[in-house]
């Protein structure tokens, strides 16, 4: 009896070895989905294990509270080990320094293709609002949400290209975003005449498109609208007219929106739209393409999605989301 209990106690020290326990702390914006992707871990596997072990530390719809140290499932050893030496890290230097490396998580978009151009840019800023007495430009940040959805992409499985470039400016936190003017169409310098400048994005876009052997391929076209400073709106979306998988796209994206909105802001309501309209860049873009507004740069309630680092994620989040919905549908 007393080898049994020496053996027992043998097993339960390794076991605590082999299994250690770990935490970490949410960073802000993430709920329980993305917060255990981000730390190794299969949401499908380990969401219910995960409430489990941090009941008491949840708040309302088991969201998580910033600052809190959660239990993170334990991975089995073989798990751990493929985690130490995870070959799905990656590096995209144009995510800037902070957000470089990231790890692909799932292989929900593998064989998509993404190409995605944020507005204006070079010599043109696009639209300009006033916060807090500062000017904020379009351009900017367009740019930051387009590649915190070109990030969230890639770690979906994803094949992406930034077409609009900005070798100094990654993913920034800051609520005002410097503007200047070295932003590129991928290492070319952008005109200053807006046909010229509309044609190379779109050519490039079309060069591309041709070299990939993906079926499933989607351009955004990523902008901030400028209207009356009290119209209020929310993301809305325009697709070519002829279009039936742009239009199909685009009211996915609406629908992920609006179920976000529900779930976030119940009560609040969705007015988004899905509308054709004949842009340029829809028209002369091979790709199915899709052109998002995400508000009134001019509107101070709108402002607070763009000026908020954790809202920039958030809509990039929803729209990954959309495009997740999206591909899934396809293959239905």
């Amino acid at each position: 009896m007393k080898i049994y209990t020496f053996f027992i106690c043998i097993f339960s020290f390794c076991s605590s070895f082999a299994f250690p326990t770990e935490t970490a702390k949410p960073k802000e914006g993430e709920g329980v989905y993305r917060f255990l992707l981000n730390n190794g871990r299969d949401p499908k596997e380990h969401y219910e294990e995960f409430v489990k072990l941090n009941k008491n530390k949840l708040g309302k719809d088991h969201s998580l509270i910033k600052g809190v140290s959660y239990i993170l499932p334990p991975l089995s050893v073989e798990a751990a080990n493929n985690k130490n030496t995870n070959s799905n890290k990656k590096r995209e230097p144009l995510f800037g320094k902070k957000y470089s490396e990231y790890t692909i998580h799932s292989n929900k978009l593998r064989g998509a293709t993404f190409f995605l151009a944020s507005g204006h840019g070079g010599p043109d800023c696009g639209a300009i609002g006033i916060a807090e007495g500062k000017e904020i430009h379009e351009d900017e940040y367009a740019y930051d949400i387009m590649l915190r959805l070109a990030r969230c992409l890639m770690m979906e499985g994803a094949t992406v290209h930034i077409v609009i470039q900005d070798k100094h400016d990654g993913i920034r936190d800051d609520r005002f975003l410097k503007n200047n003017k070295k932003e590129t169409c991928r290492g070319k310098e952008i005109p200053l005449n807006q046909m010229k400048r509309l044609q190379q994005r779109c050519d490039e876009i079309n060069v591309l498109s041709r070299k990939s052997k993906d079926q499933y391929q989607r351009v955004l076209f990523i902008h901030l609208d400028s209207r009356s400073n009290n119209k209020q709106m929310d993301v809305f979306f325009y697709h070519h007219g002829n279009s039936a998988a742009g239009k199909r796209l685009g009211h996915t994206m609406r629908q992920t929106f609006k179920e976000h909105y529900q779930k976030h802001q119940s009560g609040r309501g969705f007015t988004g739209t899905v509308s054709a309209r004949e842009l340029y860049v829809l028209t002369n873009t091979k790709p199915v393409s899709l052109f998002a507004e995400l508000g009134n740069i001019r509107n101070s309630d709108d402002q607070r999605r763009f000026l908020i680092d954790s809202n920039r994620q958030a809509l990039a989040n929803w729209m990954c989301r959309g495009f997740v919905a999206d591909y899934e549908n396809l293959k239905k």
